[in-house]
């Protein structure tokens, strides 16, 4: 790191790779050659396989979907509709900014870009140990929000039956089609089509190693959301920050994952002390201390810097994907820092409300990959898209000759000559190449 900073806490093991693992990569190559082969068949064994899971149909009807959603208590039900309501109405704003427009760049010259969905989007929802419903939000509810048609959304069964509260999250927030299915069979499935699942044109969602491998083998021939990693999480903080706070909000990111970094930079020892010594005070009493405390173990810093300024620059080679600002002027980070997933600013809020309920998308940017993209927002399910047309005779002309010489200066003569037809069908150059005349338009 190009900033001094004196380490007080520093990780056992080294970051994330950014590379896939041999055995994973080969594993998901097989299994997604199978589908592209074998279809529905190879999709049912990879199923039975990994998850004992082999339905009529993984595909949920309209009757399955109603009693699912009638099994789930009403309080839940409603929670599941506040946060849809709130992820709603951010990605409404976020597609309210994004305009369709023309210009006139040249007399009788057109330009314009328009912003079109993409036609079919296909949302996977993790299950197993933790099941992220809120992924159902963030994806399903953003490709509505954006226009797309057709959203299919995917979630493994959770100890061989449908899983009650994402079947509901998924169905609240708009699928088109709901299936009860897992792993890289589910996502080589939406992705290049069977017998009975259509393709679509995007991925997104998080999921465990071999899924996010899945959605890299797969990209090219689908867009993805996000390369995923592990969930990580940095604190900045000076002395006003409370150090409970600080290492009750490093533990909460820590859970997701023993691979989890969670980080603390701040200008002050005494938060750094006494932040970890809360740390290892509440994981005894932490229901997922196993997971936690191995990440804190393995994967968790502290750095004590001079002041924020080395701070905020120190963050943003970090380029974490959760940032979260505990200072006395939290705003000033705007300013200050470029690199970060998501910003979380001031005490009263914190990295748990952006995963589940406060409405900005929790599919962010990780190993650092913050340094050249943001998360999955409406924009991701969107191709702007650009159109052009000539008018003026006059102007065409003037184009074509233009387009003749800067061809002519790479090669390409092709270019050229469509270039030159148009300055001699509508102005008064001549055609060195051709007898070929025009009459005037």
């Amino acid at each position: 790191m190009s900033t001094a900073a004196k380490l007080v806490k520093k990780p056992v093991t080294e970051t994330a790779s950014r590379t896939s693992r041999p055995e994973i990569a080969g594993t998901v190559a097989e299994i997604i050659a199978d589908v592209r082969r074998n279809g529905d068949a190879a999709v049912r064994r990879w199923s039975e396989k990994f998850d004992s899971w082999t339905p009529e149909s993984y595909r949920l009807g309209p009757d399955d979907i109603a009693a699912v959603v009638a099994s789930v208590p009403e309080t839940v039900l409603d929670d599941l509709r506040f946060v849809q309501r709130q992820v709603r109405g951010f990605a409404q704003a976020q597609r309210d900014s994004l305009a369709d427009f023309e210009v006139e760049t040249l007399p009788g010259v057109y330009l314009g870009q328009r912003n079109i969905p993409v036609g079919a989007a296909g949302a996977y929802v993790p299950g197993g140990r933790y099941p992220l419903t809120a992924s159902a939000h963030m994806t399903v509810v953003t490709a509505k929000v954006a226009g797309v048609d057709r959203v299919a959304a995917t979630t493994p069964p959770d100890r061989g039956t449908p899983p009650p509260i994402s079947i509901a999250a998924m169905h609240l927030a708009g699928a088109d089609e709901i299936y009860v299915l897992g792993g890289v069979q589910a996502v080589a499935a939406l992705a290049l089509g069977t017998e009975t699942i259509a393709p679509v044109d995007m991925l997104a969602g998080p999921g465990n190693a071999y899924v996010a491998e899945a959605k890299r083998q797969l990209f090219g021939e689908v867009g993805i959301d996000l390369f995923a990693g592990p969930t990580e999480v940095l604190i900045v903080a000076d002395g006003t920050a409370d150090p409970f706070v600080v290492a009750t909000d490093l533990l909460s990111q820590a859970e997701h994952g023993p691979d989890s970094p969670a980080v603390l930079i701040t200008t002050s020892a005494e938060v750094a002390a006494r932040t970890i010594a809360y740390v290892e005070e509440l994981l005894p009493g932490l229901p997922t201390g196993d997971v936690a405390g191995r990440a804190w173990r393995d994967k968790g810093e502290v750095l004590v810097v001079e002041d924020l300024d080395a701070a905020y620059a120190l963050a943003d080679e970090y380029a974490s994907e959760h940032v979260q600002i505990l200072t006395a002027e939290p705003r000033a980070a705007l300013r200050k820092m470029r690199n970060y997933g998501a910003l979380f600013l001031g005490d009263k809020t914190c990295v748990a409300y952006g995963d589940k309920v406060i409405g900005t998308n929790h599919v962010l940017p990780t190993l650092g990959a913050a340094r050249y993209t943001g998360g999955l927002w409406v924009g991701k399910y969107l191709k702007t898209v650009t159109y052009q047309e000539v008018q003026d005779a006059g102007s065409s002309a003037e184009l074509g000759e233009i387009c003749g010489r800067a061809s002519r200066l790479e090669n390409f003569e092709g270019h050229a000559r469509s270039g030159d037809i148009r300055s001699a069908r509508f102005g008064s150059a001549r055609l060195e190449w051709t007898d070929h005349t025009f009459g005037r338009a």
